[in-house]
């Protein structure tokens, strides 16, 4: 039954037991764990909005946010019910968990561009990405599994030029002739604020790199058993991040802040201005089907990608990894703002 016409039914029932002289039930909440990634961010604001201005609660959901962070890992709550959903990094964990036949699946991508970025200095002469080749590079364990890798394929970089990266902007600080790993949202405000320079930015989705990131992951027995619920927890956050992106998201961000007390103003506001300026989570495929938007095309671009770079087998069933039934509805459409 539309979730519309229930809360219809529900309010037709609660007159009718007024009119005999009864008080009308309170309507029970479907209780809801939310696990993220990282601590509380900017980056998780559509969630949050959606705890914070009741749109969770409106669509009869009573959702607690469970923060990740560096000594957490709430991915492997998820398949063990402790978490009813995941916000998992990037398309690679997906095809990752179909390997490893972990029960769960992607039904809705909150990001349409990864925010992976690598950074420059100016004045360098580093004006395009096959610029970069020439540098030393600063990347994560992480990153030279994934994105590297690509990077290795389609533009012939180089590993003798990696150093490890600590998450520490000093070394990329004292040498001009290096180039840094980093979220589009977060990185370049670090070296903005403590270098006092302006770096380069590339932007790693704008040049080939096309995962889904930030995408909300589930148990397939949830889907299964239960997709009224998981149908309510997409739309929801669907309207989450349009509101928080284009309206009033104050409210939101002092409940990041409570769940993450570093997080300072004008960081959220540079990550918001960022996810907007590059189209994070609102362009491409959002623009005519709704943000949380995902197509069958662009997975199989990306799966394509990722095995001519060596990251992931040719033989992986990746269409396992993700449903389409939840999205691609228009949902939030006429929230965006028309100018």
């Amino acid at each position: 039954m539309p979730f519309v016409r229930f809360c219809r039914l529900a309010q037709i029932a609660g007159l009718i037991i007024a009119t005999a002289g009864g008080a009308a039930p309170a309507v029970a909440l479907d209780k809801v764990r939310f696990g993220t990634n990282w601590v509380a961010e900017a980056e998780h604001g559509g969630f949050y909005q959606a705890v914070a201005d009741g749109t969770y609660r409106k669509y009869g959901l009573d959702v607690t946010i469970v923060p990740g962070g560096p000594n957490v890992n709430n991915r492997i709550l998820l398949p063990v019910g402790k978490l009813d959903f995941y916000m998992s990094a990037n398309t690679l964990q997906a095809f990752d968990a179909v390997e490893n036949n972990i029960p769960t699946v992607t039904v809705a991508a909150a990001f349409q561009k990864d925010p992976q970025v690598l950074l420059a200095h100016p004045g360098q002469g580093i004006e395009k990405l096959d610029d970069l080749k020439k540098l030393t590079l600063f990347v994560s364990k992480e990153g030279m599994a994934t994105y590297f890798q690509w990077l290795k394929a389609d533009f012939g970089f180089d590993e003798r030029k990696v150093k490890p990266y600590t998450f520490n902007p000093q070394p990329f600080l004292a040498d001009k002739t290096s180039a840094m790993q980093g979220y589009v949202t977060s990185e370049p405000f670090a070296v903005e604020t403590i270098g006092k320079i302006k770096p380069k930015v590339f932007l790693l989705a704008d040049h080939g790199f096309s995962p889904y990131s930030t995408l909300i992951e589930t148990r397939r027995d949830l889907v299964e058993n239960k997709p009224d619920l998981v149908q309510r927890f997409i739309d929801a956050s669907i309207i989450g991040w349009y509101n928080y992106l284009y309206h009033d998201n104050a409210a939101a961000n002092a409940l990041i802040k409570t769940h993450n007390p570093e997080m300072s103003d004008a960081l959220i506001a540079y990550s918001v201005d960022k996810m907007k300026a590059y189209g994070i989570v609102d362009s491409g495929d959002t623009l005519t089907l709704g943000i949380g938007a995902m197509t069958d095309a662009r997975t199989k671009s990306f799966f394509d990608t990722m095995v001519r770079a060596g990251v992931a087998k040719p033989e992986l069933d990746f269409r396992r990894s993700y449903s389409l039934q939840f999205v691609n509805k228009k949902v939030g459409l006429n929230l965006r703002p028309k100018n």
